[in-house]
């Protein structure tokens, strides 16, 4: 499970001191809600030649994904996307003009959220274009550059793709997560066709065997249309669903299996290209157990149909890739929280029955990122624990990550910009946040991803899916308060993870804050919560706000007409913590969906409107953006007269257009339209 960064609050890394990183330029632009930054690869210039001709073709497979998850998030997004694009290089007009400058800002948001709904809030983007500049403008590029459909005119593709574009009625939402309503029919996601919500789960739950202890994951890596009164899945392989796209991905693959450090890389690589060309989702989890066992490789990746968040029902998962090598240094800290996991597993305030009696596998470093791709690109995640499987994290662990050099960008990319000074209560905070925030934030992914995604069990013949659409907030609930709870243990001190007793502080003061307020700048004014890392924070916050109201340990206070944060006891916030993540474990290990549709829509969902306005009219004077994703780097493969590589050099200048239009040049693998 990726762990979503707060881009609100402080989190990261030591910062780099070297001259290079001093000169170096992260910020690249800023549009709508978005700032675009870069990221260094520090180190790369260290690795041997061919771990650097490893990376360069790991890199090159993630690339070649990207129009799988174009086509994921909306099945219109392809053809807007080169439609925009075409327009946006052939137009002949005048291109300073307010509807062509909108368009363009329409163009840089479809880019970022890889489709025409917001990466996070998942509403349709309202485009600051006229129908009639956008026809006039398609009718003057070149027809040749259109999306066009075998015979089809442009009068048609206008009839047919405008109301996707410009009626807000048509499509609105990506992911619907409303209660009570069919989350399949209401959501524009490219994950099923023609079915409802209660026949996808119909058909998947007659596939599965509640006494199977090694569960498949049903429908992961398919779309489930029905065609002819007949419901099948679609799935995602070469000579399936994706193909142009997934042969080239397997071509990359393969010449890294080439180069691979170890035999046990070699055997993951091998095995993901049979899962490629297979489909087969029991060949899909002897890869994943493959790849947990490979921990001696400094370079490692991710490549593949990864994460849940895009489906409503969390079940079909998204394309992404992910492609890096270990930061030694930082890793040691990673590394005593691993090793001592049976230690907090055993010290866990939930339930006896519900802990595991043995943790195994739990492996956890930094990373520095060389490329990020599909879903994980432009706005990522800061850490990730995989596989998703229960049983396989289970049986054989997982693998945890802290992404170490993109924590560093967005602390070099926030500092100083006014955002603690206006939000913080008092300088007492302040101070605290400024010495210890980095630290403890940094720490709390830690434990998030090393130790919270993997601890706890599911109680025998419990179904893996049985919290349904609530299931992605409650796992993400459950690895924050297992982090909240541990990072003001004294066994962090013990363990010198943490100077002293009140680092803790920093980080309980910032995650209460940014869930109860601040991260409310990321929501249009009338609308809801709808995304899980959200929906997860706001219920933590709201929860123990509530639960701790009678003894005053956290308040909402005014102070010259603004609101504010105030914690009162940190050691009754901590139990609070504690009592919340027993719960949450108990859902989680007993399946049970009543209650995890209790506790999300009861805290997790709903937005006070006078609290929400003035959240926003005060961001709004900083002139920041709430959302933040990268470019990446260019890699370029130095080769000699007989085609050898010689050497991978990396470039960091590429500006943000000029990499995405690249990128649908050289990596535009699928046709515009996918059935």
């Amino acid at each position: 499970m990726a762990a979503a960064l707060s881009l609100l609050t402080a989190c990261g890394g030591p910062a780099k001191t070297t001259a290079e990183a001093e000169k170096f330029s992260y910020t690249v632009e800023q549009f709508a809600d978005l700032q675009l930054l870069r990221y260094r690869v520090p180190g790369f210039e260290e690795l041997s030649l061919k771990q650097k001709e490893l990376v360069y073709y790991l890199t090159e497979a993630a690339l070649q994904g990207r129009d799988i998850l174009f086509d994921q998030n909306g099945k219109y997004n392809l053809r807007i996307r080169r439609a925009l694009e075409a327009v946006y290089t052939g137009y002949t007009g005048d291109k300073t003009s307010p509807d062509f400058k909108a368009m363009e800002v329409y163009l840089k948001r479809v880019w970022f959220s890889n489709g025409i709904h917001h990466h996070y809030g998942c509403e349709k983007f309202v485009p600051g274009f006229t129908p009639e500049f956008f026809k006039q403008a398609l009718q003057s590029v070149d027809a040749s550059t259109l999306p066009l459909g075998e015979g089809q005119t442009l009068d048609q593709f206008c009839d047919e793709i405008f109301p996707v574009i410009f009626d807000p009625a048509v499509m609105p939402k990506r992911v619907n997560q409303a209660a009570g309503e069919d989350l399949i029919l209401t959501s524009a996601c490219n994950y099923y066709d023609g079915v409802t919500q209660q026949e996808a789960e119909d058909y998947y739950n007659a596939l599965k065997d509640p006494k199977d202890e090694t569960p498949i994951s049903y429908g992961l890596n398919s779309r489930l249309v029905k065609e002819d009164g007949k419901i099948q899945e679609k799935v995602w392989k070469v000579g399936g669903l994706y193909s142009p796209a997934i042969e080239k991905i397997v071509y990359w693959l393969k010449k890294a299996e080439g180069v691979a450090e170890t035999p046990e890389q070699k055997a993951v690589i091998a095995k993901l290209v049979e899962y490629y060309e297979t489909g087969d989702l029991k060949t899909f989890d002897d890869y994943s157990i493959l790849w947990v066992k490979d921990l001696n490789s400094r370079i490692d990746f991710v490549n593949g149909f990864t994460e849940s968040y895009g489906d409503p029902l969390g079940m079909k998962v998204s394309w992404e890739s992910l492609v890096n090598f270990k930061d030694l240094e930082a890793t040691r800290r990673t590394e005593i929280i691993s090793s001592n996991a049976q230690w907090f597993e055993d010290h866990s305030p939930v339930d006896a029955s519900f802990k595991k009696e043995q943790v195994k596998g739990v492996s956890a470093k930094v990373i520095t990122a060389a490329i990020l791709a599909g879903d994980l690109y432009p706005s990522t995640a800061i850490g990730i624990n995989l596989p998703n499987a229960n049983w396989i994290r289970s049986h054989h662990g997982s693998k945890s990550v802290t992404i170490g050099n993109i924590t560093d960008a967005y602390n070099k990319a926030a500092h100083g910009n006014g955002f603690n000074e206006e939000f913080v209560y008092s300088d007492a905070e302040l101070q605290r946040i400024d010495k210890y925030g980095d630290l403890t934030g940094e720490l709390h992914t830690d434990l998030h991803e090393c130790l919270g995604h993997g601890s706890g069990k599911l109680l025998p013949g419990v179904d893996p899916d049985a919290l349904k659409a609530y299931g992605s907030t409650i796992e993400e609930a459950r690895a924050d308060l297992f982090g909240l709870y541990y990072v003001a243990d004294p066994k962090l001190v013990e363990l010198g993870l943490t100077p002293d007793g009140e680092a803790y502080k920093a980080e309980y003061y910032t995650y209460l804050m940014n869930g109860l307020m601040t991260q409310l700048v990321r929501i249009e004014p009338g609308n809801n919560v709808e995304e899980a890392h959200m929906r997860n924070r706001q219920l933590i916050a709201r929860w123990v706000f509530e639960k701790g109201a009678a003894d005053k340990v956290v308040e909402m206070v005014k102070k010259d007409g603004k609101t504010f944060v105030v914690v009162n006891d940190y050691e009754k916030l901590r139990a609070l913590f504690g009592e919340l993540l027993a719960e949450i474990q108990r859902i989680k290990s007993t399946g049970d969906f009543a209650a995890a549709r209790d506790l999300v829509e009861n805290y997790g969902v709903k937005v006070d409107p006078t609290l929400h306005a003035e959240v926003l009219e005060r961001y709004k004077k900083l002139n920041l953006a709430p959302y933040k994703g990268f470019v990446n780097p260019k890699y370029e493969a130095v080769t000699d007269a007989d085609g050898n590589i010689t050497d991978v050099k990396v470039t960091y200048g590429e500006g943000y257009a000029e990499q995405m239009l690249r990128y649908g040049k050289d990596y535009s693998n699928l046709p515009s339209i996918n059935d």
